[in-house]
C-alpha cells in the first residue's frame, strides 16, 4: 500500500505539536493492513476539523474495509527524518500524508475494549528517525527483560487532560505489567530512534499514549 513516488521529509520544532492519523483498513487473503496518514507538517489536527470526520463515511468514500482515527496526539520528539512518505489526501477537507503501513495483528483491538490493546507490542513498517533534543525529557517504560520503549506521543484519545506538564508523574495512572517500569529522564546529548530495516516496534499504554522500541541496528 505504499505510495510508489514516495520521497523524504525532514520536520523539526515538534514537540508538543498536535497531531491526527487516519488508518485506512483493508483486508487481503485474510490479513488486515492499514495504510496510516499523517497530518503533521500539513496542519495542527484542528479540532473542529478532526471531530468532523466519520469513520464510516470515509470507508465508503475510499472504498476501504474500515477506518480509524487515531488522535488527536501530541509529538513528545523534537525532529523527525523520514526516509519515505508518500501522497497528501485530503479526509473531508483535513489533508494528511501517507507515512507508514501498519499489519493489524489478529489479537489487536482498535475498538480499544480494556486489556485488548495495551503493552502489546505491534510492528509498524516505516522509514523514520525520531529525534529527541538533548536537555529536554523523555519518558520511558522499562520491562524486566531489557527492553527500552521511549513515549514518542501522548493522546487527547482517552483523557484530554493530559498535558506535557503531567507526564513526569504519569507513571502513577499507568497499570503496567508486573516488574515494568516508567521512567521520566532528560539526556545529555541527542536520542535517535531508527526504524531498523524498515520496521519499527510501538505499544501502547491504557491512556493510548505511544511508544518505540529502542533497538540496536
Amino acid at each position: 500500500m505504499a505510495d510508489s513516488s514516495a520521497r523524504t521529509a525532514h520536520l523539526a520544532e515538534l514537540r508538543g505539536t498536535r497531531y491526527g492519523e487516519i488508518f485506512l483498513i483493508t483486508s487481503q487473503e485474510g490479513e488486515l493492513t492499514a495504510a496510516v496518514y499523517n497530518t503533521t507538517g500539513l496542519n495542527d489536527c484542528p479540532l473542529a476539523a478532526w471531530g468532523s470526520l466519520d469513520p464510516r463515511e470515509l470507508a465508503k468514500d475510499f472504498g476501504v474495509l474500515a477506518v480509524y482515527l487515531n488522535g488527536p496526539r501530541f509529538w513528545t520528539l523534537d525532529q523527525i527524518a523520514a526516509r519515505a512518505v508518500g501522497e497528501v489526501v485530503s479526509f473531508g477537507g483535513l489533508a494528511a500524508r501517507w507515512v507508514a503501513e501498519l499489519p493489524i495483528p489478529p489479537d489487536l483491538d482498535l475498538a480499544g475494549r480494556p486489556g485488548g490493546r495495551y503493552y502489546l507490542e505491534i510492528t509498524v513498517r516505516r522509514e523514520t528517525e525520531w529525534i529527541f533534543a538533548a536537555g529536554r525529557p523523555v519518558y520511558e517504560l522499562l520491562t524486566p527483560d531489557g527492553k527500552t520503549y521511549i513515549m514518542q506521543a501522548y493522546s487527547h484519545i482517552v483523557d484530554d487532560s493530559l498535558t506535557a506538564d503531567s507526564l513526569p508523574g504519569l507513571g502513577d495512572r499507568l497499570h503496567l505489567p508486573e516488574r515494568w517500569q516508567y521512567r521520566a529522564r532528560i539526556p545529555d546529548r541527542d536520542l535517535t530512534l531508527r526504524a531498523v530495516a524498515g520496521r519499527a516496534c510501538v505499544l501502547q499504554d491504557e491512556l493510548q499514549n505511544t511508544y518505540m522500541q529502542q533497538m540496536s541496528e
